[in-house]
C-alpha cells in the first residue's frame, strides 16, 4: 500500500514526520509487515534519530555543514554541490519493520525528511508490505 504526503519546507533543516509514517501503518491495517519511506529528490534525504532532544538534528545539521561546506570549486551551474553530497551521505530511503501495527522504533529514535535546499515544495512516500503479501519479481 502506497501513500504520497506533501511538504513545505524551509531552508536546510530536519522536518520530523514520524507522526505522517505512523498515519499510513495505520490506514493500512497491516499488523506485522516492513515500511519504507522514500524521498525522491536529489538534494533531500530520509534518516531516522533521535527526536527526544532538538539539539541532536542541530548538531547534525552543523556537523554536515563542517563537512561538506559549499567550495568555489564545485562545478554544478545550479550552486547546489553541496546539497546533493549531504543527500547522498544521508540517503533517500528507510525501512522499519512493523509489528502488531506499531513501527519498531527505538524509544528516542523519530523519522526526519532532511531539507538542504529549501525552501521547497516537497514530496515523501511510504510504502506498506504486508508479510502475507507475495511479492512478484
Amino acid at each position: 500500500m502506497l501513500f504520497e504526503f506533501d511538504l513545505r519546507t524551509d531552508s536546510e533543516n530536519f522536518h520530523n514526520i514520524t507522526s505522517k509514517v505512523r498515519e499510513a501503518v495505520e490506514k493500512s491495517k497491516v499488523k506485522n509487515g516492513i515500511c519504507t519511506i522514500y524521498c525522491p529528490h536529489t538534494t533531500a534525504g530520509i534518516t531516522i534519530n533521535e527526536a527526544a532532544d532538538p539539539d541532536v538534528v542541530r548538531d547534525m545539521m552543523f556537523a554536515l555543514d563542517k563537512f561538506f561546506p559549499d567550495m568555489r570549486e564545485f562545478r554544478h551551474y545550479e550552486g547546489n554541490s553541496t546539497a546533493h553530497i549531504k543527500s547522498s551521505i544521508i540517503g533517500t530511503s528507510e525501512n522499519i519493520i512493523i509489528k502488531d501495527g506499531q513501527l519498531v522504533l527505538g524509544t528516542w529514535q523519530g523519522i526526519y525528511f532532511t531539507e538542504f535546499d529549501g525552501p521547497r515544495h516537497r514530496r515523501f512516500f511510504v510504502n506498506i508490505i504486508n508479510e502475507n503479501d507475495e511479492i512478484k519479481l
